[in-house]
């Protein structure tokens, strides 16, 4: 090309492709000859300006940039002649996700939406890359999982002090740099899988549930879904939580919860172990519980021994209440820090005696119960169980028309929630 151009200030070549015709690279392949063989290179801005007739206006550009160019013009979300022009706001977006700065600010992309959306009267459509309201959200089930697992791994590493990148499976950013909330990351329908609903309730109530019970939860939610035929709230998650288990704003709904207890020590005699042919004493160490529940609103006093906290309520419950329940699994973790720390408890009842033959084919209930003292959320995750098995079971199947037993000696008394 000529050296016709003699001013000292930089001159714009504005390069369109007012119709997009061909592929990006071919585009880009153009802008990449054209600042080869322009003279006096370092005098001339190149400038971008493509329409997105075959829908790669974005990737058109991003090549074009690549290739040398220095300038862009376009829309913010594309809403140009026809098929509209690049959309800035996703353009700019792109390079950021590739550690480039596009020196525009999207850091409260809602109001920028509000603005333009008010300006020309169009919607951002809700899938649309970055702006649109579905686009950090998952309601596969392989995908919600492997952003809880995401999520945990990079608390994980946010707990020992390793450097930070983003590294979120589902997510190419960090919701929060654009100024969207994490709430809608995962949404729930009757494709959804028991990992977004874990997350979901252990975002709200801190409470990372077995997997097996992930398992059991998920089919109360589906059940609910597949009914409902609609797309499952956090609200809705929440609330079916509450019910299931009867947890926090759903206690008064129980039959049967737990008011006052006793825990003690005690020594049973076993005489029918053999020593060398003969019949000798074994003291086993064990513990005593003493309470009162307050079955249908009305206080029972009960009484159970076992070889741990839990045995003995279960015992107390067999004894006064005809309740047959032993524990297949438990386990608890700690929610929040310092003073403030409480303990979660997890545990699932079989029906009937624990025997060999309580495999995992056996119909479990899961309970969980929360408190500052960990006696206690042990004892409310077993009452949380027992209300999931007795169900809507009539008045006569719980024996209440037992007389209320002495009240247990009031000292050390754990109270409860």
């Amino acid at each position: 090309m000529g050296e016709s151009w003699t001013g000292e200030d930089r001159v714009t070549f504005n390069l369109t492709a007012t119709v997009e015709a061909t592929t990006p690279n071919y585009y880009a392949d153009q802008i990449e000859y054209f600042g080869r063989h322009i003279s006096r290179r370092d005098h001339v801005i190149i400038c971008l300006h493509t329409h997105n007739d075959r829908g790669t206006a974005v990737a058109a550009t991003e090549f074009g940039l690549m290739a040398g160019a220095d300038r862009v013009e376009g829309c913010i979300f594309g809403n140009g002649e026809r098929t509209g022009n690049v959309d800035i706001a996703n353009l700019a977006l792109n390079l950021y996700t590739q550690g480039i700065s596009p020196l525009l600010d999207f850091s409260n992309i809602r109001s920028v939406i509000e603005t333009v959306t008010s300006c020309n009267g169009l919607p951002v459509h809700p899938r649309h890359p970055y702006a649109g309201e579905l686009v950090f959200t998952a309601f596969s089930g392989s995908h919600q999982d492997a952003i809880k697992k995401g999520f945990e791994a990079h608390a994980k590493r946010q707990k020992n002090g390793e450097t930070q990148y983003w590294d979120i499976p589902y997510l190419p950013i960090d919701p929060a740099d654009i100024g969207c909330a994490y709430e809608a990351i995962i949404r729930v329908n009757s494709q959804s899988g028991k990992g977004g609903i874990a997350y979901i309730v252990k975002q709200a109530l801190g409470l990372d549930m077995p997997k097996k019970m992930q398992i059991s939860f998920y089919q109360v939610i589906q059940a609910i879904a597949d009914r409902e035929a609609k797309e499952m709230t956090i609200e809705d998650i929440i609330t079916a939580f509450q019910h299931t288990y009867k947890f926090g704003g759903a206690k008064s709904s129980e039959r049967i919860s737990l008011h006052s207890f006793v825990i003690s020590d005690i020594q049973s005699t076993n005489l029918e172990q053999v020593v060398n042919g003969n019949v000798e004493e074994h003291s086993i160490n064990g513990k005593r519980f003493d309470g009162t529940l307050l079955v249908e609103g009305v206080p029972r006093v009960v009484r159970g021994d076992g070889n741990g906290l839990l045995s003995a309520l279960l015992d107390a419950l067999k004894n006064d209440l005809g309740i047959d329940l032993d524990v297949r699994e438990y386990s608890e973790h700690s929610i929040g820090e310092g003073t403030n720390v409480k303990a979660a408890s997890y545990v699932e009842l079989v029906e009937g005696p624990n025997r060999e033959d309580a495999t995992v084919s056996t119909t479990g209930f899961w309970g969980v119960g929360v408190d500052s003292d960990t006696i206690s959320s042990g004892l409310h995750a077993v009452i949380s169980a027992v209300n999931r098995v007795i169900g809507n079971l009539p008045p006569p199947k719980l024996k209440l028309d037992f007389a209320v037993n002495v009240k247990p000696n009031p000292v050390d008394i754990h109270c409860g929630d």
